[in-house]
Formats: C-alpha cells, sequence, structure tokens
C-alpha cells in the first residue's frame, strides 16, 4: 500500500494532545508535517512556539472538541491513551465511509496504531507514514495489511479506481481473500503497478488479462479492473463474488 502523502495540504491532518509530555511529542512531529494542524490544551499552547502549523487552543472539556475535530479532518493523530481515545471517539462514529481516520501513538511514542478507518479512511497508511516519522513501529490489525494480501476496498485507490459494488461483495470478497482463498484478479485496463507491497502477491492470487480466460468454478472471487459494461446478469451469475474497478479513462 502505498503511504497518503502527508506533506499533500489536501490531506486535513491534525495532531492531538491533552497533556505536557503529548504536547511535547506533537510539536516534535508537527515539525515535520507542516501542512497539520495542532489541537492542544490552552496551558500547552506555549509549546508549539515557532511552528509553522495551525495551532488550535481548547480551555473547556477536551470531549467536547471530538465532533469538530471528526468534522474538520481527515486524519485525527492522537498522543493520547488508546482506552481513552476509544471512550471519546465512541458517541461519534458513524460508517467507514464518514469516519476519518484515528491514529494513537504511545506516550514513549515506540508505537503508531490506527484504530479507525485504517483502510477506506487512510488509517493504516497515515499510521505507516507517523511509524517513519518518529522511527516508530507501525501496529496494524487488519487482516489483508497482516496477511500482506490484497485489499479489497481499496485496491488501485493512489492510482484513481474507483470500486464498483455492493457494499455486501466488498464484504464477501474481502473475506475470501483473506481466508487465503483462490480469487482471480482480471485486469482489462489501468496501470499494471497497483501491486506496492514489498512482498509478491499470495499463491491464491491468480491474475488474468481477460475475464473470458477464468474458470469461474475455480475461484471463490472476482476482481475485475475494466472499462467494459458489467450487465445486471453477469452481477446476477457472480452473486456475492464479483468486484468491479474503474481506472480512469486515458485521453
Amino acid at each position: 500500500m502505498n503511504p497518503l502523502p502527508l506533506t499533500n495540504s489536501a490531506v486535513r491532518v491534525v495532531l492531538v494532545a491533552i497533556t505536557k509530555h503529548g504536547a511535547e511529542q506533537t510539536a516534535a512531529l508537527a515539525r515535520k508535517l507542516p501542512h497539520a494542524s495542532v489541537c492542544v490544551a490552552e496551558k500547552f499552547v506555549s509549546l508549539m512556539a515557532g511552528l509553522p502549523n495551525p495551532v488550535r487552543a481548547y480551555s473547556g472539556a477536551f470531549r467536547d472538541e471530538i465532533a469538530t475535530l471528526f468534522t474538520e479532518f481527515d486524519q485525527v493523530v492522537f498522543f493520547v491513551s488508546l482506552g481513552a481515545v476509544v471512550r471519546l471517539i465512541a458517541p461519534h462514529l458513524k460508517s467507514k465511509d464518514e469516519d476519518p481516520g484515528v491514529v494513537v501513538v504511545d506516550d514513549a511514542g515506540q508505537f503508531v496504531i490506527p484504530v479507525l478507518s485504517g483502510h477506506v479512511g487512510g488509517a493504516n497508511a497515515m499510521a505507516e507514514q507517523v511509524a517513519l516519522l518518529l522511527c516508530a513501529t507501525a501496529v496494524l490489525t487488519t487482516a489483508s495489511d497482516v496477511g500482506k494480501t490484497i485489499a479489497v476496498d481499496i485496491l488501485g485507490r493512489e492510482l484513481g479506481w474507483k470500486v464498483e459494488a455492493p457494499k455486501l461483495n466488498i464484504t464477501r470478497v474481502s473475506a475470501h481473500v483473506v481466508n487465503g482463498e483462490p480469487i482471480a484478479v482480471v485486469q482489462e485496463a489501468g496501470s499494471p503497478g497497483w501491486w506496492t507491497r514489498p512482498t509478491p502477491l499470495p499463491a491464491t492470487i491468480h491474475k488474468f488479462s481477460s475475464f473470458d480466460d477464468v474458470d469461474l468454478t475455480r475461484f471463490k472471487a472476482v476482481l475485475w479492473i475494466t472499462h467494459a459494461e458489467v450487465t445486471a446478469e453477469r452481477w446476477q451469475q457472480l452473486n456475492e463474488r464479483l468486484v468491479v474497478y474503474r481506472p480512469p479513462q486515458t485521453a
């Protein structure tokens, strides 16, 4: 997976701390992420002196800041304990398509943990980037990352591909992929450089250049990268076993 370009100001990132030590860690990371905003208690604002980052200071209860952070930012990086973050964000959760990516950095700055919206929200990629900047370890728990296999819901996202499938299909096919069942990947369009992990594709993933070459009885699911029309009959034939990806049309 290609990490999110954190220096890209289009990705709205905020670094959050509620203690003095956390604020010091936040300031250190903020120097390496000049486009990120910072949110700290008002009494720790002086620790942000000299930073080019926008600073948001709060004086009331920190829990009252969460709704605004969820609305205004794509990625929220907490220098706060994992348990506290879980309790703080729980009342604000909607869905993985709406929630921002949430990442927690432990108090010693050794581990970076994506907590929410790891794939669609980009928290996994964010955690990897932050870990690189802090010389820390990213702790990824999503099955496709642990198993070093295809993340069905975001395949080709960095290449501009759009996923076309019912949510149930994505869920079912993702399960087949992470369970190591045989999967056909049919690529009829788009860049071939979609696999960016340093490890090879799992042996259970089989690549084809045409849908007609696939013996559908041999595979639990099909990932189809194409510009072709997918008929209602084809969706019905494969039931919940098909996910389609639409690369950008070339001029």
